[in-house]
């Protein structure tokens, strides 16, 4: 490797040398810290967890480089959501690991180890073929020694970017108050508080006068903030371990990052991706729509082309309608993607699993155009990205439409069991892992409001039919060949939604806003402006409570075994079709109106980890029946909850609020209840969200 000619070094600088994180793992700990993250990335990468683990030379450190000391920066990636549940369990096995974040920095010095001491030395490590002293590691490996440290990149994300629409539109008190409410919420002793407030409150000065009231692009802050932090580290040693690793090479690592589509921020959670620099006009553009039937994806496209120089330029747009297509669709869009390179594409069809979007990104890669996901907002469950009440308001619309050009309206017999089909091909991920998925693959996404937030639960018998359709179609899903079980299900479908028409009407948001934040969100996109919000990230005036989110299949089964134990229980359950009717599970541990805000965000720094929680008994009477429950330890601390009575609520009659469940033990107290203990007690495991 040649360390000094620009030329190459230049290249290196944009190269990951995967081979480094092999040695890396295989090199003996020069400290505790560096033996704690080889044990993180080594059960990571032998767990098969979905995440990146890159190296990068340190060019910082040319003047230390020999063939016997070699310095890199090591990326470390999370992909999806679901490595950090999966790295929660294997924390309950080994407390000693430590947290895992959603990306990071590390300093890796990788180094012969020059004292000779035999314990060290004696250890043999086969490395395969690799015998050749490539990189300046040679057959010696056995003696490489390693020394790292964490960057303070939390500061870059939460304090510097995640502040910036704060600081720009408030004002420099406001940006403050937002700060040290994140260092309070970290728990982050005062003197180091002290610490961060003084360089912030220089960041601050800084920037605005560099920006006056222009806002600092949020992809584009770290051309501003690394140089800030450069110099600020340069004041003193105490400031230097305060910033950590600042300047160009810093820059360098986001840009090589997040021209991979893989620049991602540290975040225990889910993030709040960052989308590409901006749609460049001299390329093309695909929009598609990972959707249902009914999501008024060609309404949408009839808007956008109605809307002239919708993403601030001329180039042309074409609508390519899915339905009026016969053949295959995608090869169609790949050959008018030739044809017009830098044309705008509405490929207007449901593009509902990977083999579509790989599809997609191929044809991105073929002709350097690039790709926008247009998706219906909804909560989602806990196995699907859309939400019951979504799918009914597809239902809805499908059922209400006429003369479709694949007859999928409401002549179709068999439109409910299509619409089923459609949204079994999304089972498997929840709303936060379906939105990721799509940001990480096409560097943004734009989202179609659909539902108005403050609507009323959906009724009961729409809620039941389509949890009756599932179940049926989950049922006969493997040997589908007729519809001759079906019938009288469409039929039940129909006279459901037929009978909340004016229910299904109001809880739609107003197609004209839809249009209207569609279309702003798509020019903001291609100005680079645009920053796709979180599912999970809410600011506190939009919280509500803080919960403790179950597994429903976990009640189904204890419910089943209580009921086969006592008498009691059994008849109580004989008429209750709790296996249609709970649809969630959740404890509360704080309300914002019974508990204040404080309560509330208090439980900030274990949202998404796993809590244990115990059943201790079942409680139930003719309006209500519920769990009686207590949470575990998370991370050493007890949890507890501020209801005064905590509990599950599993079961309320027709027109009883969820809260009644809360007089259970007042009704027991006065011989209206019933309680059966659970002896010994269960623990079901869930996961603290805000709600």
């Amino acid at each position: 490797m040649d360390w000094f000619g620009n030329d190459v070094a230049d290249g290196h600088s944009r190269n990951a040398d995967r081979s480094v994180v092999s040695k890396f793992l295989q090199a003996l700990p020069a400290d505790f810290s560096t033996t704690k993250l080889q044990e993180m990335v080594r059960l990571m990468t032998e767990k098969r967890f979905p995440a990146a683990f890159k190296c990068y030379h340190n060019f910082h450190k040319i003047n230390s480089v020999s063939s016997d000391s070699l310095h890199f920066k090591m990326v470390i990636h999370v992909h999806s959501d679901s490595a950090f549940r999966r790295y929660q369990e294997e924390m309950r096995h080994n407390p000693g690991l430590w947290p895992l974040y959603r990306g990071f920095f590390v300093d890796v010095n990788l180094f012969k180890n020059k004292k000779g001491i035999a314990g060290e030395s004696s250890q043999e490590i086969n490395y395969g073929s690799d015998t050749n002293a490539k990189d300046g590691l040679a057959n010696e490996d056995a003696n490489l020694m390693i020394k790292l440290k964490f960057l303070t990149y939390k500061i870059r994300t939460f304090l510097i970017r995640n502040g910036l629409p704060v600081l720009f539109k408030q004002g420099e008190a406001a940006y403050k108050a937002y700060y040290l409410r994140q260092m309070k919420i970290w728990n982050t002793s005062a003197a180091k508080q002290r610490e961060l407030s003084r360089m912030l409150d220089d960041w601050a000065v800084y920037i605005r006068e560099t920006y006056g009231h222009e806002q600092l692009s949020s992809f584009s802050y770290l051309s501003e903030a690394e140089p800030f932090l450069e110099q600020y580290a340069k004041r003193s040693p105490k400031t230097q371990a305060l910033i950590g690793s600042a300047g160009s090479l810093m820059r360098d690592l986001a840009i090589i990052e997040g021209s991979r589509g893989k620049e991602r921020d540290i975040i225990p959670s889910s993030p709040t991706p960052m989308v590409k620099e901006v749609i460049r006009k001299d390329e093309g553009l695909i929009v598609f729509f990972p959707g249902i039937p009914g999501c008024a994806k060609s309404a949408l496209c009839k808007e956008i082309m109605s809307a002239p120089g919708v993403l601030g330029d001329d180039r042309p747009v074409h609508h390519l309608m899915g339905d009026l297509f016969q053949g295959k669709y995608w090869g169609m869009v790949a050959e008018e993607c030739c044809k017009e390179p830098y044309s705008v594409i509405l490929a207007d069809k449901n593009a509902p699993n990977r083999g579509v979007w790989r599809q997609i990104e191929d044809m991105c890669r073929r002709t350097k155009a690039s790709a926008i996901p247009v998706v219906p907002d909804s909560e989602g469950t806990e196995s699907n990205p859309f939400s019951l009440d979504a799918l009914a308001v597809f239902m809805f619309r499908v059922l209400h439409r006429a003369n479709h050009p694949r007859n999928l309206d409401k002549s179709s017999p068999h439109a409910g069991y299509v619409l089923l089909k459609f949204y079994d091909l999304y089972h498997g991920k929840n709303r936060n892992e379906f939105e990721a998925e799509l940001i990480e693959r096409f560097g943004s996404l734009v989202k179609m409001p659909l539902l108005e937030p403050s609507r009323a639960p959906l009724p009961e018998c729409v809620r039941s039919t389509l949890q009756k359709g599932l179940d049926l179609y989950g049922r006969l899903k493997p040997t589908q060949d007729t519809y001759s079980e079906w019938p009288e299900w469409e039929t039940q479908l129909r006279e459901s939604l037929l009978q909340n028409v004016e229910y299904l009407n109001s809880i739609q948001v107003p197609f004209e806003s839809s249009v209207e934040s569609v279309l702003k969100q798509l020019k903001a996109i291609a100005k680079g402006e645009h920053t796709t919000p979180s599912a999970k990230q809410r600011s506190f005036g939009t919280i509500a409570y803080a919960a403790v989110n179950l597994p429903i299949s976990a009640f189904l089964d204890l419910l089943d075994s209580l009921g086969g134990q006592d008498p009691k229980v059994e008849g109580f359950l004989k008429d209750k079709d709790l296996r249609s009717s709970l649809t969630k599970a959740h404890l509360t541990l704080a309300h914002k109106r019974s508990h204040g805000v404080t309560a509330v965000a208090n439980y900030g720094p274990y949202v998404n980890q796993n809590v244990p929680i115990s059943m201790h008994a079942l409680l139930f009477s003719e309006k209500s029946a519920a769990l009686e429950a207590e949470p575990g330890v998370v991370d050493g601390e007890k949890l507890s909850s501020k209801n005064e009575w905590p509990h599950v609520t599993l079961w309320t009659a027709d027109g009883v609020s969820a809260k009644e469940a809360n007089v259970l033990p007042r009704l027991l107290a006065e011989g209206k209840a019933t309680r059966v203990e659970i002896d010994p007690p269960i623990t079901i495991t869930g996961v603290l969200e805000f709600f």
